[in-house]
């Protein structure tokens, strides 16, 4: 019988916010977050299906491809497309104000190298609420953590007004993406893109679609895929021998297109797949078969018998 591998256990004490040195960075991020999810006071007294249906297709459309686009696509290259479809994915994704493609999948590939350890960007060892949205108000860590070889003097980035991402110096982990041209101009102007998506909206429907379409929409899905982060490294089932504390959550697995079933993909990184069973859904992956379907996505990688064989936990 297999010797399963215990994963790690949340035994060291979050930091304090007193003891956490704020940048001028976590202010702005803070005061960004903080008016959206304001806003949201507001949205019952502005709802109308209209409003509400934007909202809900913004949310499909974005949170579709975060999980397709910076996560199975650019994070892990899980398949491939033409450079034309995969930054029409990417730029679709970066609307859901979860940061830049380059910033996002930095940080991903770095909690993977250190998961769930003190290196780890956002790791519940740390505290729930680290793991789920504070840890984006600790640059001066999370550059350290991330970016080690150029973290120097933090305080001396130059930044235009139109960017917005969590680390004040330059990641290491993402140089596939720093050299395309386009990628660098989405770092560039990141915030630029929220402003004039927010405009069109308020220009088409007033209040209801600029409250609805952007404050409502962004907080909801920011949220759910936090959960990713806090709820699927504290709570659900492990089906696979991984070293830390990813967990398969069917909650987070439905709401977040499949990115829930979070023990499958730390078990096996490199899958386009996260719901291995056919009951697990998995709206990302079926994307994906579509994708395959008609010839777009190519190259696509699914784990292997020996190895789903390897790290199954036999009870």
């Amino acid at each position: 019988m297999q010797t399963v591998q215990k994963p790690k256990a949340m035994g060291k004490s979050p930091r304090s916010f007193k003891r956490r040195k704020y940048t001028k960075l976590d202010k702005i991020i803070f005061f960004s977050l903080f008016i959206v999810h304001i806003a949201c006071i507001f949205a019952p007294f502005h709802f109308t299906w209209p409003a509400f249906c934007v909202a809900f297709a913004l949310y499909f459309i974005t949170g579709l491809c975060i999980s397709v686009s910076y996560h199975r696509n650019l994070a892990h290259k899980s398949f491939k497309l033409p450079k034309s479809m995969e930054y029409f994915l990417a730029y679709c994704a970066a609307h859901a104000l979860q940061g830049d493609p380059i910033d996002w999948v930095s940080t991903h590939r770095c909690h993977h190298q250190f998961v769930d350890t003190e290196k780890d960007p956002h790791s519940p060892i740390e505290g729930f609420w680290f793991s789920h949205i504070t840890w984006l108000f600790d640059s001066y860590n999370l550059t350290k953590k991330v970016c080690p070889n150029y973290f120097t003097d933090f305080q001396k980035v130059d930044r235009s007004i139109f960017i917005w991402f969590s680390k004040h110096g330059r990641p290491d982990n993402v140089r596939d993406l720093e050299k395309q041209t386009f990628y660098r101009f989405i770092h560039k102007t990141y915030f630029l893109h929220h402003i004039l998506l927010a405009i069109l909206l308020y220009q088409v429907g007033g209040l209801p679609f600029l409250i609805w379409g952007t404050c409502v929409r962004i907080v909801v899905l920011m949220h759910v895929t936090f959960m990713v982060n806090s709820v699927c490294h504290i709570w659900g089932k492990r089906r696979w021998n991984t070293k830390d504390l990813s967990r398969n959550n069917w909650l987070v697995g439905l709401l977040a297109f499949g990115e829930g079933w979070h023990n499958n993909h730390h078990a096996f990184e490199y899958s386009a797949r996260f719901g291995l069973q056919w009951w697990q859904i998995d709206f990302g992956w079926y994307t994906i078969r579509v994708l395959q379907a008609i010839g777009v996505a190519k190259n696509v990688k699914l784990p292997s018998t020996i190895h789903k064989q390897r790290l199954f936990i036999d009870y």
